[in-house]
This record gives structure tokens, sequence and C-alpha cells, in this order.
């Protein structure tokens, strides 16, 4: 017996800290936006990607191999009168290289080198949208914390009003038809409660999706971000701030930048490239000496007929980053009025959600506070206080609405300025 407890406390003692480890924690915004920086494999790609690119680079600068052959030299064919032994010919080996010109090579490997760029910047431009779905599910998740606090305080007020109704119908001081309309609105609260628990468990495997973890992680978010609004976007924000800040025209630049780079590889073709051939032959005649050939050849590249191809290429790509620098310019003036469109948006939505705090809310909790004290002095009906409650429920509920609103378009406004 004195084993089987022993063993018993040891499982007890190994259970227990396992299941502590498993208890939800508190995770904020930025610890979230981290873990996908670091985790999020479609982040990840862009790293293995430009490593590539880098790899790339270092192999710009290398030689072509190296060619050997052998064969015969001068070897009569068969059946030919041979008049002397000299004219039976060598056998022959034979060496070749290609010695690339330097420029070419420095030239594509800077070219080489800027498309790692381009990959380190399409990274961002993933990134951005991957944060920006982060903060929406975040958000979401917030204020479904906030209705599910309201539900369960109407809940609880729902309860408290059926209570009293019941108790005062044997007296014939209510209604049965109230009893259950009280009822009705306290399942449909109970219901409500339920999609809203649904929801916050999709926002928290959105969540998990975008850290990398698993799905069935649990843990708990900071709901007092939702005390306070979002701030007001201040001042405006101009195509100077733009071109500096959204990751999808420094991606732009990049690639206008790589082209460029290609166009000056493009017009290294012109320079001449050289290659070295070395032969040796062995004579089948003993009494001829042993003899070679060495040559250096020089390739052409600004012949007529061969010049064409890199003149058009050279043609070619500078019309692609003209096409480029069009298109940037497009998206920075459409950049710049979406931003000015959203910031005005924002300013009247957040008065908008001032004036359910300030004014709204505060005046239907008073009518409620009014009703209800009647109801419990018997100066009043319970239908009175379920409508008085309905419109505050309401209110409230849009009050959330109109929040959740309002995080959503500061996350697109700050997904379109890049902050």
């Amino acid at each position: 017996m004195g084993c089987l407890a022993f063993a018993l406390l040891l499982t007890l003692l190994t259970i227990v800290p396992a299941r502590a480890q498993q208890l939800p924690q508190t995770i904020t915004l930025d610890s979230v936006l981290q873990r996908i920086s670091k985790n999020n494999p479609m982040l990840q790609q862009y790293d293995y990607r430009a490593k590539a690119m880098d790899a790339y680079a270092e192999g710009a600068k290398s030689w072509m191999a190296p060619m050997v052959g052998g064969g015969v030299f001068m070897i009569p064919y068969p059946g030919a009168e041979v008049m002397n032994e000299s004219d039976k010919g060598s056998f022959m080996i034979s060496a070749e290289q290609s010695i690339p010109n330097p420029a070419k090579q420095r030239a594509k490997q800077k070219y080489m080198q800027s498309k790692a760029g381009i990959e380190q910047a399409s990274k961002e431009v993933q990134y951005n949208d991957l944060r920006a779905q982060a903060k929406t599910a975040y958000y979401n998740w917030v204020v479904l914390e906030k209705q599910l606090d309201v539900l369960k305080d109407n809940e609880r007020i729902m309860e408290f009003m059926l209570k009293v109704a019941r108790i005062r119908y044997p007296y014939s001081q209510g209604k049965l038809g109230s009893i259950y309309k009280a009822e009705a609105r306290l399942h449909e609260v109970q219901n409500m409660q339920d999609m809203v628990t649904a929801q916050i468990a999709q926002q928290n495997t959105q969540l998990n999706m975008l850290m990398d973890l698993p799905q069935n992680t649990n843990y708990k978010i900071d709901t007092t971000i939702a005390v306070t609004l979002p701030a007001v976007p201040q001042g405006t924000v101009d195509s100077t701030y733009l071109a500096s800040a959204r990751s999808d025209i420094r991606q732009l630049d990049r690639t206008i930048e790589s082209m460029q780079l290609g166009v000056e590889m493009e017009k290294k073709e012109r320079l001449p490239e050289f290659s070295l051939r070395f032969d040796h032959m062995y004579p089948r005649d003993n009494m001829m000496p042993q003899q070679y050939t060495a040559m250096g050849m020089i390739s052409i590249p600004i012949a007529p007929w061969s010049s064409k191809m890199y003149k058009a290429n050279t043609k070619a790509m500078n019309l692609e980053i003209q096409a480029m620098q069009r298109e940037r310019k497009a998206m920075l003036n459409e950049a710049e009025g979406m931003a000015k469109s959203m910031a005005l948006e924002l300013g009247s939505l957040h008065h908008h959600l001032e004036n359910y705090t300030t004014k709204i809310i505060p005046a239907l909790k008073k009518n409620y506070d009014v009703t209800m004290l009647a109801y419990e002095q018997n100066n009043a009906q319970l239908p009175e206080v379920i409508d008085a409650w309905e419109a505050l429920n309401m209110a409230q509920m849009e009050y959330l609405r109109n929040l959740q609103q309002l995080y959503q378009m500061t996350v697109n406004y700050e997904k379109e300025i890049e902050r």
C-alpha cells in the first residue's frame, strides 16, 4: 500500500504542474504581432527566397568549366596513299577555357543582389496584411468580450425581474404574460451568449493560425484597450510620407532599382569576352617533332547582327521602368486620397461613439433605473421595465457594434498608411 500511495503522489505531482502550464495566459496585441513576425510561415518563405538570391549572387562571378578533349589531327583517310611517314598525322589533346568579362560579372552580381531586396520588401507587404488581420481578430475579440459582459449583466437583470414577477404573481400584482415575456427575453440573452462565445473561439483560432500555434491553444487577451477609444488621426498624410511608409511602394522602388540594374547588365553585353585554347599533337611518325597550337579568342558583340538583341532588351526594360514609375505615382495618389477619406470618416465615427458614452447610454440607464425603482415600489408594470431594459440593451449593443466598426476602420487606416 505504501508503494501504491507513493506512486499516486508522484503522478499527482507531475499532473498538477502540467495543468498549471495549460492555464490561459493574457497575451497582448504587441506579443501577437511579434509572434507573427517571428513564426508565421508565410513570412519565413521570403527570408529563404532572399537567401536564395544572395546565393545566386555569390555564383555570379564564377567562370565556365574548362573543356578538354582528344582526337586525331590530319590523319589520312583509309585507303589513301601515304608518300611520306610525316603525312600520317598526329594524335591531339586539347584544352579550352572561356574567360568572362569582369564588368559583366559585377553587373550580374549587383542585379542578383537587388532581387534579394525585392524579396525583403515583399515580406514587409505580406506582414502589413497579416498585421491587419491580427489586429482585426484581436479587436473583434475585445469587443466580443465586452458584449459577453453586457449579456451576462442582462442575464442577471432578467433573472432578477423574472424572480420578482414570479413572487408577485400569486398576489395578483403581475400578469402571467409578462412572466412568459421575461422568460423569452432571458432565453434570447442566453442564446446570444452562446453565439458570442462561438465567435470568440473563431477569433482565437484565427490568431493561432497567424501565430503558427496549435489550434487548441487557449489564452486570454488584454481587454483594457477597449476602455479608451482609438485616437483620431491628426494632421494630413501626404505622398512624401506614404512613399517612405508604405511597404508596397518600397517594394515597387526595389523592383525599379532592380530593373535599372538589369538595364546596366544588359548594356554590358556589348563588352567582349575572351577564351584561350591549347592543342598538343603527338605525331605518328617518331621522326617528327611534337607540336602545339595556342590561340586566344575575343568576341565582337558590337557586330550589327549580334547587337540587335541587347539593344532591343535595353529599350524594352527602360519602357517597363517608365510604366512602373507611372504605377508608383498612381498608387501614391490613390493612397493619399484614401487616407484622407478614412481620417474624416474616423473622426465622424469617433464623435458618434462619444455621444453614446456621454449622452445616449447614460440617459437610457437613468430611465431604466427609474423604471426599475418604480417597479420595485409597485408603481410600474414588468413590461415597462422590460421596455426600458431593451432600450438600454439595444443602445449598449449598438455602441459595441459601432466600436467594432471604429476599430476595423482604424486597422484599415493603419494598414493604408503603414503605421
